[in-house]
């Protein structure tokens, strides 16, 4: 055929019809040197810009289908980009730095990402320029160190106690103001604060999130949420004529089935008598008679039980007067475990009475139209352990909830671990890049030009705010940061909600704060993605011999 290119053939199909084949069509154009270093920047640039919009209080939510057609809406930073199908290499280091900043802070995933595009969006007009790029990451280095300072310098201290906990309900308030949970952001905050207080070591500073489990169930608005001061399970007694309540509970906490003992061999029992039949079932009930004689002589009152029981364990276990839950999952079994100061048994051969969890009450609670049945388990012998039981009218809206609560939980940890705080809205953003410009004018070398590079960058961070509020975002920026200069105050930033007379407040008016941890970390973690973009040349894959 005319016009068809060399590297293709024509073809027909079993019905006649004709295509094209064209050989190779899957290898990309290797790139080198500074064409491939663009096109990294390209890519990320475009990640960037595809979570920029999500950024801040007024911003943008996000649909993500899955592939079985699931959707998920969100703005967190961290979800969409964990949900992303990304396939350039670029771009996946992006979505590691989210999840980076995600599993070290928790907060902060949509800012680390922005301010990396633009590092690398600042970078590439260098490198127009013909600086070498390993003088830009030096350059790029030099100012996150200054940045880093600033922050130290304009951070402030707040003060909290297990009773004073005013401040930290702000900071949490704060983190969850762009997520759909706004509406009851003070009784989330709350709870945060109080799920955090309640397992936190103050002395050590250390927080673990091992004891708190947050649990969602679709039903009543998210008003309804509540923290349990125990644990939560998805369960309900085995028997519905066992006991709903038991007081002064002592848990035998079992991970071995409620059944006889299996042959372990390939090998079958073939029955062919009435006898033989009878034998093996006064053989199965002296077993399960033996099992609830070795719980009963511990003292236990509760079962709980990894593993499932046959209607006839169930039955012996409810005449025995020995309630039972069972097919309880495996983090939940280390949970109670947890909370009561029990030990997971593996055999009944093991149990004993210093094994048993201990628990103050053990109920069944109903709720909902569906008189949906939870088992809450209070008054734990090791009172740390908490549940957060999220309510909403959807899946949807109780997943975002878990999400916003998830970091507001992180937020309140960090201040825990370090109780330092910067200003939001941009202010800090701001404050930095106002520091690295007057310090690049005192550099000598060609790095002054990749720190002015760095500071012009951080506006990237109040320039989306503003623009995702409707404001003007060049003269916005130009206004905050006149003031900053002129009046001394790096606690200025952009008035995302509209709560003055002008687009520029006093944050600490308005109550927008952040973690100073938060803050650092987007810092150094974009910065040294920036550095690695940077030091890249070629991309080789494995396996793929290179075309000359």
């Amino acid at each position: 055929m005319q016009g068809l290119p060399q590297n293709a053939q024509y073809a027909v199909d079993e019905y006649g019809r004709p295509f094209v084949i064209i050989r190779d069509q899957g290898k990309r154009t290797r790139l080198h040197g500074l064409e491939a270093l663009k096109s990294h920047i390209r890519a990320a640039r475009t990640v960037s810009n595809i979570v920029k919009t999500s950024l801040g209080p007024r911003g943008l939510d996000k649909i993500m289908i899955s592939p079985d057609g699931d959707i998920t809406v969100t703005n967190d930073g961290a979800t969409i980009m964990g949900q992303m199908q990304v396939e350039h290499e670029i771009a996946k280091l992006l979505v590691e730095l989210s999840k980076s900043q995600d599993d070290e802070i928790g907060d902060g995933t949509t800012g680390v990402v922005v301010l990396a595009g633009a590092l690398l969006e600042s970078a590439s007009a260098l490198l127009d320029r013909g600086i070498h790029p390993i003088k830009i990451a030096d350059g790029f280095d030099r100012a996150c160190a200054v940045a880093v300072a600033e922050l130290d310098r304009i951070g402030d201290v707040i003060p909290y106690s297990r009773e004073e906990t005013g401040e930290l309900l702000k900071v949490a308030q704060t983190s969850m103001g762009s997520k759909i949970v706004s509406k009851a952001h003070d009784l989330f905050a709350k709870i945060a604060v109080d799920a955090v207080l309640s397992v936190a070591d103050l002395d050590r500073k250390d927080v673990p999130f091992d004891l708190i489990k947050v649990s969602g169930k679709v039903g009543g608005s998210l008003e309804d949420t509540t923290l349990i001061r125990g644990v939560l399970l998805d369960k309900d007694m085995s028997h519905p004529q066992m006991p709903r309540s038991i007081t002064d509970a002592k848990l035998a906490i079992l991970t071995c089935p409620f059944e006889p003992p299996r042959p372990k061999t390939k090998h079958k029992l073939d029955i062919t008598s009435v006898e033989e039949f009878k034998k093996l079932q006064e053989y199965e009930m002296e077993k399960f008679q033996t099992m609830i004689r070795q719980v009963k002589d511990t003292g236990a009152n509760l079962v709980i039980c990894q593993w499932g029981f046959d209607d006839e364990a169930n039955h012996l276990l409810m005449q025995n007067d020995l309630p039972a839950v069972r097919w309880v999952g495996g983090p939940e079994i280390e949970l109670i475990a947890i909370a009561t100061n029990g030990r997971i048994v593996p055999r009944f051969e093991d149990l004993s009475a210093a094994k048993l969890g201990h628990a103050g009450v053990v109920r069944e609670v109903s709720f909902g139209t569906t008189r949906d049945k939870m088992l809450v388990i209070e008054d734990c012998a090791n009172s740390k352990a908490v549940t957060v039981f999220v309510r909403g009218s959807n899946k949807m809206i109780v997943d975002e909830a878990k999400r916003a609560l998830h970091d507001a939980l992180c937020v309140v940890r960090n201040l825990v671990r370090d109780n330092r705080v910067v200003y939001g809205g941009g202010a800090a953003e701001i404050a930095c890049s106002i520091a690295i410009a007057n310090e690049a004018d005192k550099v000598a070398s060609i790095e002054q030009y990749a720190m002015r590079a760095f500071a012009t960058a951080l506006d990237a961070v109040p320039l989306a705010l503003a623009e995702n509020s409707g404001l003007a975002p060049i003269e916005t920026l130009a206004e905050v940061k006149s003031r900053q200069v002129t009046e001394g105050n790096s606690r200025l930033g952009v008035d995302c909600l509209g709560k003055g007379d002008s687009n520029v407040a006093d944050m600490k008016d308005q109550l927008v704060v952040d973690p100073l941890l938060s803050k650092r970390a987007q810092l150094l973690l974009a910065t040294q993605l920036a550095r690695l973009v940077l030091r890249i040349d070629d991309c080789i894959i494995q396996g793929q011999a290179d075309e000359y």
